[in-house]
């Protein structure tokens, strides 16, 4: 009933744990809360928070348009509906370095279990459109160690994405990896990779857990959990795919309206009302209270 009874500290303890195992750990992007039970009850590993659709949700283009206390304020409604860890995408760190510091701890403070920070300038596009720039290097590093100092709690997860290779190439990525991780990054996130061979050289050449974001209409080809686990990937994000898959059926929906004036042929096709019932934990208020829950639905 209402909000996980895992503390966040123990989601971070135990993803850190699980992460440690060396096997992947799977994150599909969640969309709003209720999406963050779906995923859980699914079976999934891990629940991730894109900024792209953080910032799709307000209807605004992933160009950093977003705020600091907009997007901890989400995450925080999203990660305290899960017993799953929660990782989310902090963009640039919503300043200089000191703003970096403070976007660490409020997302601590949000009961989140970890976020990455990324080397492109401000304003900032999204990884997998053309015309990116970076930060020079001690720029990238300064937002790394400000995370690492600002964090409490030791097992909150600071992982540092580079955008560079689609500057530089894959060499200037390995390279800048390696330079995040000395600086103090726990994980690394490789933007729009080509190939899996490109995933594997950046996985050998570092000592932390690797993440590959399988995105799709981007640069990166749709790589299965099972190749990604073959060539050592530790975490998988597919960021925004709920989202496209919901608005795509939510689209239909509305044609068919347009059409049809009703929506009885797309009754198979929703969410039963027993399922959402099931999945909010309807049931369990009425132990609470039985004037809030009080009839059964019929399937």
């Amino acid at each position: 009933m209402l909000y996980s009874q895992v503390t966040a500290a123990e989601k971070r303890r135990l993803f850190r744990e699980r992460l440690n195992t060396g096997e992947l750990l799977r994150f599909p992007g969640a969309f709003n809360p209720l999406s963050a039970r779906l995923i859980e009850q699914k079976g999934f590993e891990g629940v991730y928070i894109s900024g792209a659709v953080l910032s799709a949700d307000l209807g605004l283009p992933d160009i950093g348009l977003t705020t600091l206390t907009e997007v901890a304020g989400r995450g925080k409604q999203i990660a305290r509906m899960t017993d799953l860890p929660t990782l989310i995408d902090a963009d640039t760190g919503f300043g200089e370095p000191m703003n970096v510091a403070r976007t660490v701890q409020e997302m601590e403070d949000a009961g989140l279990s970890g976020m990455h920070i990324e080397d492109q300038i401000n304003p900032k596009r999204c990884g997998h459109l053309d015309g990116k720039s970076v930060v020079d290097e001690s720029t990238a590093l300064k937002r790394i160690r400000a995370a690492v100092d600002a964090r409490r709690d030791e097992n909150f997860l600071i992982m540092a994405r580079t955008d560079i290779a689609a500057v530089d190439g894959l060499q200037a990525a390995i390279d800048r990896a390696k330079a995040l991780v000395d600086a103090g990054a726990d994980a690394i996130f490789p933007e729009a990779m080509h190939s899996l061979e490109h995933f594997e050289a950046v996985v050998n050449a570092v000592d932390v857990p690797v993440l590959a974001n399988m995105t799709e209409f981007g640069k990166s080809e749709l790589f299965s959990a099972q190749q990604l686990a073959d060539v050592g990937i530790r975490i998988a994000i597919w960021p925004v795919s709920m989202l496209r898959i919901s608005m795509g059926a939510t689209g239909r929906a509305l044609d068919e309206l347009n059409t049809a004036g009703h929506l009885t042929g797309k009754l198979d096709e929703m969410q039963h009302r027993a399922d959402l019932y099931d999945l909010i934990d309807y049931e369990a208020y009425n132990h609470f209270d039985t004037s809030v829950f009080n009839f059964r639905v019929e399937r």
